[in-house]
């Protein structure tokens, strides 16, 4: 039992290392964002299902799961907004980036998305079934 939770631990800190190790070596924001969110958060579930493993209580096991459910829903939501409130500060990205997908799209006004008006309704493409039946 203690193998198991030993190797659970090596590969959780393996993946901290690969996101502190992306926070030092990625060129801009956009890059150490994705590297560190990533990276931690199996960091996390791997720590954590390994102190769980080791201990093997039940409110250690709920808590751990808890932690996890946490850090799952809280990261990416966290990681998302950094990058958004870096895009609207201009934030340098790095010189081998192949595109921007919002930079005709961005009101910096207005803070929104071109082509999403208030009370727009969404149509639905339809199948080739629904053509034939027309």
């Amino acid at each position: 039992m203690n193998l198991l939770s030993e190797i659970l631990m090596f590969i959780g800190a393996f993946f901290m290392f690969v996101a502190a190790l992306g926070v030092f070596r990625m060129p801009d924001i956009y890059m150490r964002l994705h590297a560190n969110t990533k990276s931690a958060t199996f960091g996390v579930l791997f720590l954590v299902s390994g102190a769980a493993w080791h201990f093997w209580e039940i409110a250690i096991v709920m808590r751990a799961i808890i932690i996890v459910i946490f850090i799952f829903a809280t990261a990416p939501v966290a990681a998302h907004m950094l990058g958004r409130a870096a895009y609207f500060a201009k934030a340098p990205v790095w010189k081998g980036t192949l595109s921007d997908d919002m930079k005709d799209k961005y009101d910096p006004k207005t803070h929104e998305l071109a082509g999403i008006q208030k009370n727009h309704k969404p149509t639905t493409a339809k199948s080739k079934r629904d053509k034939q039946d027309d």
